[in-house]
């Protein structure tokens, strides 16, 4: 039994979209004509998955990562419970409200009545689970703890969607500044100060430079304001183009990790990334080698990424993991020392969880730093570019005065 998704016509001829169960198309229209609907169009989930027909919704657009938490979570509990896994995910699936991520959940399940592993299930939608998680699932089918991997994997995924949360909070606010004041100064050069500076037209006096200089700016931003717009989507689109290059976008990485206080945050965001992942591969079962290629692809900065594949390939000849990785010099040295703490202990799993705690404090730590110096930062400069503004308009008022009197 397959899942389907369709689109049909009630009896007053409005549409309607759903999941349903079937064996056949044949047989879904079947079920749907009983339910007094006119079926227009029914597709397999799984064929939805990979791109097939366009109707409507598409499966391959993926789901957030709190819903994938959410679903991770609920698949766990209901295993731990004796719930068999064909069960668990109808249940999960009919709890879910939204219908993208209930339609992925039941052709999954499709998958599983058919006979196959739920890890095998799992791949036929790589835009959802990837490579880590079916990976993970597969050594917990493997070794029989898959509901227990399963709550790690619900772990995993939560403290990862926390730390994007932070970071994302921690880089908006100064977005959001900048954008507000290039706003307001753009918009105090093209509006307000041609009105102030009108007045000084008439007069002969000598403007001081300051004056002379913002004016000029003035004039040029209302008079090239669309060739400066045409120039800046050029740089974007040129550095987009820029950055598919694997070498430039190899340097572009290197220069982040050598920035102050950014590059460590990246560092450690990274290294974060990978000792959690590590941790939650090896107590899995999954075998060092197949976990660190994994954590090769979790890892998003390009020289970390090519490190841990080094590292890999002499683990594969027999050196040490935390060895490996200490050529490079991009992970910090306590990461590194608990790495070899549960090598020489044979706790691996458990020193890699103490590693990757670590480095999330580490990494709040820095957010901190960085909201408490760079938003000031931002202030202070906003402030100085306004009061330069005022100076401009204020100095010829005071000459004035001073003429006057």
């Amino acid at each position: 039994m397959g899942a389907y998704s369709y689109t049909a016509l009630d009896a007053r001829g409005r549409n309607k979209k759903g999941l349903i169960e079937g064996d056949t198309p044949k047989m879904v229209r079947a079920q749907l004509r009983e339910r007094g609907l006119t079926p227009l169009e029914v597709v397999e989930v799984e064929q939805k998955s990979r791109g097939g027909s366009g109707g409507g919704f598409n499966l391959a657009r993926g789901i957030s990562g709190t819903e994938l938490a959410l679903v991770t979570r609920q698949l766990a509990t209901l295993l731990k419970s004796g719930l068999p896994l064909e069960e668990t995910l109808k249940t999960v699936a009919q709890q879910i409200e939204g219908r993208r991520t209930q339609g992925i959940i039941m052709g999954v399940r499709a998958r599983v009545t058919e006979g196959h592993t739920l890890a095998s299930a799992l791949r036929e939608f790589p835009h959802v689970f990837n490579h880590l998680y079916c990976a993970t699932v597969e050594a917990g089918e493997q070794s029989g703890h898959l509901d227990t991997v399963l709550d790690r994997l619900a772990d995993y995924v939560e403290k990862r969607q926390e730390l994007q949360k932070k970071i994302f909070a921690a880089l908006s606010y100064p977005i959001i500044l900048v954008l507000a004041s290039v706003g307001i100064v753009s918009f105090l050069l093209a509006s307000v100060v041609p009105q102030v500076i009108g007045v000084f037209d008439s007069l002969d006096a000598e403007l001081p430079p300051l004056t002379k200089g913002m004016i000029a700016a003035s004039d040029f931003l209302r008079d090239h304001y669309i060739a400066l717009g045409i120039v800046l989507l050029v740089l974007v689109v040129g550095w987009q183009f820029l950055m598919r290059r694997p070498a430039a976008k190899y340097r572009w990485h290197a220069v982040q990790l050598r920035l102050p206080l950014f590059g460590k945050l990246i560092r450690g965001v990274n290294a974060g990334r990978f000792t959690r992942t590590f941790s939650i591969l090896v107590s899995s079962g999954v075998p060092v080698l197949e976990a660190l290629d994994i954590c090769s692809r979790v890892v998003q900065n390009i020289p970390m990424q090519e490190l841990i594949k080094s590292a890999a390939v002499k683990v594969r000849e027999g050196a040490p993991i935390h060895r490996s990785l200490a050529a490079g010099r991009l992970f910090p040295p306590i990461t590194l020392n608990l790495i070899a703490n549960g090598e020489a202990s044979g706790q691996l799993d458990e020193m890699l969880e103490r590693a990757a705690h670590n480095q999330e404090l580490e990494v709040d730590t820095i957010i901190s730093a960085i909201m408490g110096v760079l938003g000031p930062a931002l202030i202070l400069m906003m402030a100085g570019i306004v009061l330069t503004i005022v100076l401009a308009i204020m100095l010829p008022i005071f000459d004035m005065n001073q003429l006057v009197q």
